[in-house]
């Protein structure tokens, strides 16, 4: 059984594919050309095509549901600023820390960040996860 303290963290890793870019846009619709084309993309501030938001966020699902809070805890809100771009071949570094915890509800509320192989900030928020009965020690 796992027992959550304040300041505990988890992290994970994955870096940004070509192929993780087209699988994104037919699963979520979005089919901005900033995402899916390149000679567009040269034409914009980044000069190159950018991860959707959500697929960088999307790391923060698996942080999330298998590390920290972990199996069986349920998502129950998340707040994000993207400060800086995703590229392709950036490896992104999904963090989570537990900043507070109700112990009547059993939820813990975690600062989530993403950060790129420079160790950059480019997705910062907070979570508010619910542990299950059998989850853990809050």
């Amino acid at each position: 059984m796992i027992h959550y303290t304040i300041g505990q963290q988890a992290s994970c890793s994955k870096t940004i594919t070509e192929t993780d870019f087209v699988l994104f846009a037919g699963i979520s619709g979005d089919f901005n050309p900033i995402h899916i084309d390149a000679e567009y993309a040269k034409k914009t501030r980044f000069k190159q095509r950018i991860a959707h938001g959500l697929l960088t966020s999307s790391l923060l699902s698996q942080l999330l549901g298998v590390h920290l809070p972990g199996q069986g805890s349920i998502y129950l809100e998340q707040n994000i600023r993207f400060k800086a771009p995703v590229f392709i071949g950036d490896t992104i570094t999904a963090k989570a820390t537990i900043q507070e915890i109700d112990h009547d509800k059993r939820i813990l509320t975690l600062l989530t960040e993403c950060f790129n192989q420079n160790e950059k900030l480019v997705l910062t928020g907070t979570a508010k996860m619910m542990v299950p009965e059998d989850g853990g020690v809050i």
